[in-house]
């Protein structure tokens, strides 16, 4: 493929690309939704104790970032986001066309949570992955962290994001049960 390459980021893609990027826009993309779906045993857990973190899955919609990455970058960035989703996690790459909120539309490479992989976690529901957020550190730090990260990415573009919300309040709660020394 030739040209600018676009690239929707959903979660940790939003506040941490790690690749440089020519422009960036809110976006919409229909037909999946960012759901904590994906055991992480290495950047937000451990083998022993897996983290969540978030995948796109089936239905829905979702509003995320589109990053234009200049033609001269773009075998690169591909190879960079590569190596970063698709080596350890339950993940997909596909180029699925996003709404820009100017009007536009763009097909734009993103990832999607694999049903069939063995580290695709599906719905365990907001108590029991709230537990395991709660609980969850790897190399690149608390699981928690990546939940706060990204609401606060989210808010920051006027997005709000439900499952995340009532996610991140149970998780604050759970977090002030330990303070309190009543454990989960």
């Amino acid at each position: 493929m030739d040209g600018d390459l676009w690239v929707f980021g959903y979660g940790s893609l939003m506040w941490r690309p790690g690749f440089v990027f020519e422009d960036r826009r809110p976006a919409l993309l229909r037909g999946w939704h960012r759901a904590f779906c994906i055991y992480s045993k290495h950047y937000r857990g451990t083998p022993e104790r897996p983290g969540l973190v978030l995948g796109l899955a089936h239905g829905g919609s979702c509003r995320g970032l589109a990053f234009r990455i200049a033609a001269a970058r773009r075998a690169d960035v591909v190879d960079y986001l590569n190596e970063r989703e698709l080596l350890t996690y339950a993940y997909t790459g596909r180029t699925i066309p996003v709404a820009l909120t100017d009007g536009g539309r763009v097909d734009a490479y993103t990832f999607v949570g694999d049903p069939h992989h063995r580290h695709y976690a599906g719905d365990l529901g907001i108590q029991r992955a709230a537990e395991i957020i709660m609980e969850a550190e790897g190399c690149a730090g608390l699981n928690r962290d990546y939940l706060i990260h990204t609401v606060r990415e989210l808010e920051a573009h006027g997005f709000a994001d439900k499952r995340l919300h009532a996610l991140l309040t149970l998780v604050e709660r759970l977090t002030g049960e330990i303070d309190r020394g009543a454990g989960i």
